[in-house]
């Protein structure tokens, strides 16, 4: 979206543009967060009639008590929505709100989703076929080297990576997603002009030209301490599911799992040394009976039918890591094949190779789990 037109946008005094204006404004007062949010909604259903109760009505929503009622009812005058829009305009960030087609999707699915979104970069349709990993900021060589192997395989595959964008495992998953030329979503805890951890700086400019880093904080916020956990449960929320490489029992990791149950995500770990602290965590979740991961196939196998529907609305395609890797022979053989059954004689003629090429090509796709033999002589494109 073109941040002029977002700026002229909220300049206007329509009643649309002044539900949008009151959106903002309700999401960006200190001390209203994300679930206090919900519950003045459901109380008075919009932002604007929230910012027009009077304290007698206020007061009687469980969590406001003087000071909040207090900046509920100066809101108008304290926080101008249309100076910051300005701001944001000069430095290439997006709002974005429910209201508008940029807003995820998936997150609109939240008991308690963000009421605005601060965008640098652009969120695009396919990424709602999304991973989180997430993982231990104190990384080993180990966890580092698979967070980067299976994000650079599932970004090959045409899936969006989300994590966020902190020391350790989720450098490495977003820098594997950037690597592969695929699409990757830094959440933050900061502001997105902000950026933590501050080394990571130019990784965030990366990510925001081939995908986005986004917050639900203003632009250039700070990181506080319970702000961790809340930005956890939009890396959850934005996902199909949730990988976890690496872990101790207490990581912050595990946080983000927690919101992934509650949110209905499905939940992948990576098995890792047993002598590692490391590993203490992953190896709880396997136990608990999280999807053991050993690479990018075993996470879009177990996310096949919740992809079909998200593919057939977008269009978009998601190719198997394993086609990736094909050489000129197997993939002529991997053509010839179809959804119904194929006979081997078919697959000679349509590939024009030689029936020994053929059946040992078809072993090699077997072992990669793309093929699969049905009956006699007959070959099925899995």
């Amino acid at each position: 979206m073109d941040n002029d037109m977002t700026t002229r946008r909220l300049d206007s005094t329509s009643p649309n543009q002044q539900s949008r204006l009151d959106t903002i404004r309700l999401a960006l007062i200190p001390g209203i967060g994300p679930h206090l949010r919900h519950e003045l909604l459901e109380q008075f259903g919009s932002a604007s009639a929230v910012l027009s109760a009077v304290p007698s009505q206020l007061r009687q929503v469980p969590g406001i008590g003087p000071e909040l009622m207090k900046r509920l009812v100066q809101a108008h005058q304290q926080i101008d929505v249309a100076a910051l829009a300005s701001r944001c305009a000069s430095s290439h960030v997006m709002m974005t709100t429910q209201e508008d087609a940029t807003y995820p999707r998936a997150l609109c699915e939240l008991p308690d989703p963000p009421g605005v979104l601060f965008v640098r970069g652009e969120l695009m349709p396919q990424d709602t076929l999304a991973v989180a990993i997430v993982g231990s900021r104190h990384a080993t060589q180990y966890g580092l080297k698979q967070a980067h192997r299976i994000a650079y395989s599932l970004a090959q595959a045409g899936m969006t990576v989300v994590s966020g964008l902190a020391r350790g495992i989720d450098a490495a998953a977003q820098r594997g997603a950037l690597e592969a030329g695929g699409r990757t979503i830094a959440v933050l805890a900061s502001g997105v002009c902000n950026i933590y951890p501050p080394e990571h700086a130019s990784l965030a400019d990366e990510i925001a030209t081939s995908g986005a880093v986004i917050s639900e904080n203003r632009p250039d916020s700070s990181p506080k301490k319970g702000s961790f956990p809340q930005r956890n449960r939009l890396i959850s929320g934005l996902s199909l599911g949730v990988l976890v490489i690496e872990a101790a029992q207490r990581s912050g990791a595990l946080i983000t799992v927690s919101h992934a149950i509650d949110q209905g995500r499905d939940v992948f770990a990576m098995p890792g040394r047993v002598d590692s602290r490391m590993s203490r965590g992953c190896h709880q979740l396997l136990r608990d009976g999280a999807r053991l991961v050993e690479s990018a196939d075993d996470v879009i196998e177990e996310l096949g039918p919740l992809m079909e529907p998200v593919l057939a609305s977008t269009g978009n395609v998601v190719r198997h890591p394993a086609e990736l890797q094909l050489n000129e022979q197997e993939q002529q053989v991997l053509s010839a094949l179809e959804a119904d059954p194929v006979s081997i004689d078919d697959i000679v003629f349509k590939s024009g190779l030689s029936v020994h090429r053929v059946l040992s090509t078809i072993s090699v796709l077997e072992m990669r789990r793309l093929v699969r033999h049905v009956s006699g002589n007959r070959i099925l494109r899995v």
